[in-house]
């Protein structure tokens, strides 16, 4: 899993999980690309969790959060568990007002 500027990965650990950090501004110039990734690497076949950290994610728009529906529904297809760690304040209430707390494992 390369790390590219939007997604850095830490190494898989024994339990299959591995751990995804997003920063910056997340909007329509970067949410293909951080769909394709995450996407990626919940197909690696090692991959039984994929936990995203967004503390430093400063923004995020609408395009942005499809793209995290979008992987978290491709990891979910093969089976691996996807959730959001860490929400950075826009991130937490971006996914409050859409409701889509409980398809990313946060908290209502």
């Amino acid at each position: 899993m390369p790390n590219d500027a939007v997604v850095t990965y830490e190494q898989m650990d024994a339990d299959g999980l591995v751990v995804a950090a997003l920063r910056g501004d997340l909007d329509l110039d970067q949410a293909d690309a951080v769909r394709d990734s995450l996407a990626a690497a919940a197909a690696v076949a090692e991959c039984n969790y994929l936990r995203v950290d967004v503390a430093a994610v400063t923004f995020i728009d609408s395009y942005a959060l499809g793209a995290l529906v979008s992987a978290r529904n491709a990891a979910a297809s093969r089976g691996v568990t996807f959730t959001l760690a860490n929400p950075s304040r826009q991130v937490r209430k971006a996914v409050q007002v859409t409701g889509l707390s409980h398809v990313f494992g946060l908290p209502a």
